[in-house]
């Protein structure tokens, strides 16, 4: 049941429409265009409906929250740093007497701090490891002058750190420790394992949080922000399977990164781009426990510059992939290898981004840009400049689909004539993909298809809450806004409207991620969310005609099964084949299962799990950030 929700005498209108934000514990929605309103999740929202903990969880909240933001004036609040945005008005129910949630400051035009941890958007952005450094700076600051107030943050991490320019503003100030209140909530991942005492064999907070848990999550969070892995990535894989730990306890062990058993993760940026005083630091908080404020010369004297053979950023003398061959010494890529089992032809190799790709028709299209402009697979130059940041591509045989700031543009042939599809007048990005060979957007809460003769309605959808993907059959949306979850289906080949009736498994927590792979005949859908502490990524599959015909979870931090693929994964008849660390793999519904039903180890020297696949007419290709190669059993 959705309450009524007031700022003073003004009643608010909570429409998913003006959704920004959704999280594990509250829904945010916009005011205007300089505020935003937090409400909490009470314990009938739809979205912990079948789960008793939770309820009990979000009641619990409710109460403690009732209390807190009474005995907190928000003149208390408003003496915190201004990279925090606090409190401005209280949001009650009618009589004023029950608090709901809180108005406070909207940070416009701000990302996610967890995103300059992938790799995949760094690349895509152009966003440098200086760049990084400058927000962790600023961060680090901010982390300082809380602490001089006596302020603990508790659950820190990068999900509630938004990051404008070098700024890095932090919110959810609400579950911060102070004034006698203490944190309750965490998010495992930056879960200092000094407060935990292990005895459920997992992370759990069993002790108060303290300043130094704060600078345990600052240096995770820079590890994953500078190395795209955290302190407990890799696969432990020790010599005795005696003495093997579940990926749970690894940190409460403290068997990290570092540690000579664990195979580090492929996609990761290599320990030695760091200096050895910052790796030193690093080793002294994840294995040794030191708990100090993070020094802050580590930072200001971390100048990192690209290898201009391989591409890798690092803060060394020389590259730490190439060593001090430098570029002469460089082997030129070999474009064929043969193996016992399989063909590898070299199709690309630069020293510049590929930046989209995707398979039309059998023939795989790509985009890259080479440091000056992008160019398409066949050397037409589509757009001139550098690597733009906030830039989003789709492909087309003829036409190259980009999105940014609230645009969405056809761009046709070498010319660089330009086409406007859609126009969003607060500059928000359109939903949009391409299959068939068409185009298929969201504009004006409607999701629209390329027609013989002009746009077509397809019909209804979320406007700024709905992400599509489109097949050469089948396409899938999902929109989640507010208190309003809706799964869709709709033909990519034909004129059709939208089929509603998908009962996905009930989401929960703060969708961090989903991607959809489309089969002719099903989709399988990937989610990764953050709840209760927790990261949880899961798979449903779903049939042409909306049924739910298999589901699978993983829930760790940082497992690394088929699950854990980053993006690479592509449908392959009724199969599904993923890219991970240790090659490719093949997954197949077993009943009413997901099993791995074949693996391919010859495979896995040329596929990490940040490789995208794609099926072509002569293999498998596997696009990397500068390489793209067919993969063909001999």
């Amino acid at each position: 049941m959705r309450r009524a929700v007031f700022l003073g005498r003004k009643k608010l209108s909570l429409d998913p429409r003006r959704a920004v934000g959704k999280g594990g514990e509250a829904d945010v929605y916009r005011l205007d265009d300089a505020t935003v309103v937090k409400v909490w999740k009470h314990p009938d929202h739809p979205d912990l409906a079948g789960s008793p903990v939770e309820q009990d969880a979000a009641r619990q909240r409710l109460e403690v929250m009732q209390e807190k933001m009474r005995a907190l004036p928000l003149e208390r609040w408003r003496l915190l740093p201004a990279r925090v945005i606090t409190p401005r008005q209280l949001a009650t129910d009618k009589t004023g007497s029950t608090v709901l949630g809180y108005a406070m400051d909207r940070v416009r035009d701000a990302t996610e701090l967890a995103r300059f941890g992938e790799r995949s958007f760094r690349a895509a952005s152009g966003i440098s490891a200086n760049e990084v450094r400058d927000i962790l700076l600023d961060l680090r600051a901010t982390v300082e002058a809380l602490h001089s107030e006596g302020v603990v943050i508790g659950d820190f991490n990068d999900l509630n750190v938004l990051v404008r320019e070098a700024e890095a503003y932090l919110i959810d100030v609400d579950s911060y420790q102070l004034g006698g209140f203490p944190c309750t909530v965490y998010t495992e991942r930056f879960l200092d394992p000094i407060l935990c005492d292990g005895a459920r064999g997992r992370l759990t907070l069993d002790r108060p949080f303290e300043q130094g848990s704060d600078w345990f999550a600052f240096n995770v969070i820079l590890m994953r922000s500078l190395l795209f892995v955290g302190p407990y990535g890799g696969v432990y894989r020790p010599v005795s399977a005696r003495v093997q730990v579940a990926p749970a306890e690894r940190p409460l062990k403290r068997i990290t990164v570092f540690h000579p058993d664990v195979r580090y993760p492929k996609p990761a940026a290599p320990l030695e781009c760091l200096p050895d005083d910052l790796l030193h630091h690093l080793h002294l908080v994840f294995e040794e426990d030191r708990r100090v404020p993070f020094p802050g010369r580590l930072l200001e004297g971390l100048r990192f510059e690209r290898c201009p053979s391989c591409g890798t950023e690092h803060a060394r003398p020389v590259c730490p992939r190439c060593g001090p061959r430098g570029p002469a010494g460089v082997t030129a890529p070999q474009p064929v290898i043969t193996t016992k089992r399989l063909v590898v032809t070299t199709l690309l190799e630069t020293a510049g981004t590929i930046v989209a790709s995707s398979a039309h028709d059998g023939k795989l299209l790509w985009l890259c840009h080479d440091g000056n402009a992008y160019v398409r697979e066949d050397g037409r130059v589509v757009l001139r400049g550098p690597l733009r940041p906030g830039l989003t591509f789709r492909l087309l045989p003829r036409e190259t689909l980009v999105a940014q700031g609230g645009r969405l543009i056809r761009l046709d042939g070498s010319a660089e004539r330009e086409h406007v599809v859609a126009v969003d007048v607060r500059g928000r990005t359109p939903a949009f993909d391409v299959g068939a060979g068409r185009c298929f957007w969201a504009d004006g809460g409607l999701l629209l298809r390329d027609g013989d003769h002009g746009p077509e309605v397809i019909g209804e959808v979320l406007q700024h809450q709905t992400r599509l993907w489109a097949g050469e059959r089948l396409g899938f949306g999902l929109s989640r806004a507010g208190e309003v979850t809706i799964a869709f289906l709709f033909a990519t080949v034909r004129r059709g409207g939208l089929d509603d009736s998908v009962q996905l498994p009930t989401i929960r927590g703060k969708l961090t991620d989903a991607d959809c792979v489309l089969a002719d005949d099903r989709a399988w859908l990937f989610t990764i969310t953050e709840g209760a502490g927790r990261r949880s990524v899961r798979c449903v599959v779903i049939g042409r005609d909306g049924r739910v015909e298999a589901e699978a979870n993983e829930t760790s931090s940082g497992g690394q099964g088929w699950l854990g693929a980053a993006r690479g994964r592509c449908a392959a008849g009724r199969s599904l084949l993923v890219a991970t660390d240790d090659g490719v793999a093949r997954v197949d519904l077993v009943g009413s299962a997901l099993s791995v039903t074949e693996r391919f180890p010859e495979t896995e020297p040329f596929v990490d799990s940040e490789c995208l696949l794609h099926p072509c007419r002569d293999g498998l290709a596997v696009v990397a950030r500068q390489s793209i190669r067919l993969l063909r059993m001999a």
